[in-house]
């Protein structure tokens, strides 16, 4: 198996089926050896039927429920450590990053490095969102690349690729379990001198957003500080 594509989905009876097939017709002009995992994350809305209903119609997509509320982060390791293909590769529900970008993102990681990843924040990056919201995610990056000496612009692009061995190796490293995956997983990364590919996108609000701007922001804020003060204290 060459490609395994994770679609996280919490309540997207609305997008999943049209999701799943963009990015299959996507893929088909890349491989035929890849395979779809829906990482369905205790929906209520009926979106584990649609995800059933999709897997017993192809038989390169597989259905992973919870009947609990995982996390998008606890959602995407568990959907990894069942895939198959040498590179993995998540995308947000809402194919919100242009999926005409999905082959230079596969072929980022085809062509030596350990992980690619879309970013929003590059002078050259396409972006429709709300100001505040754009604000909101700059403030972030900001104080990501501040205390966590990260060299990425945008962290949290729903558009990634990784070597198997390589996000294998990370996975169980990091303690986040929702929002901050993204951002612990490229800042170890780093750490451990993996090759990183970052690469501008056109990048349009695909609906409502699951991020609570207070909450999770604030939520992602002392994941910062968590992760600063354990990446001190292994260095002492």
């Amino acid at each position: 198996m060459e490609l395994s594509v994770v679609l996280p989905a919490y309540n997207e009876a609305d997008k999943l089926e049209s999701a799943v097939e963009r990015t299959a017709e996507e893929l088909k002009k890349i491989t035929p050896s890849f395979e779809i995992l829906i990482a369905e994350d205790g929906s209520t809305d009926g979106t584990d039927e649609i995800a059933s209903a999709l897997a017993k119609k192809y038989d390169y997509i597989k259905h992973l429920h919870s009947e609990e509320r995982l996390g998008r982060g606890r959602a995407l390791t568990r959907a990894f450590k069942n895939a198959n293909g040498e590179i993995f590769v998540y995308l947000d529900v809402d194919l919100a990053t242009d999926m005409t970008y999905l082959k230079q993102l596969i072929g980022a990681v085809q062509k030596g490095y350990d992980i690619s990843t879309g970013s929003r924040m590059l002078p050259e990056s396409m972006v429709k969102r709300s100001f505040r919201r754009g604000m909101a995610s700059k403030g972030f990056n900001f104080l990501t690349r501040l205390f966590l000496r990260s060299k990425i612009h945008d962290h949290q692009c729903g558009f990634k690729a990784f070597r198997r061995d390589v996000l294998l190796s990370l996975i169980d490293q990091v303690k986040d379990q929702h929002w901050f995956w993204d951002t612990e997983i490229l800042v170890r990364a780093q750490r451990q001198g993996y090759r990183i590919k970052e690469f501008p996108v056109r990048w349009e609000r695909g609906g409502a957003t699951k991020v609570d701007l207070i909450h999770d922001v604030f939520g992602m804020g002392s994941q910062i500080l968590r992760l600063w003060w354990e990446l001190r204290r292994d260095r002492t």
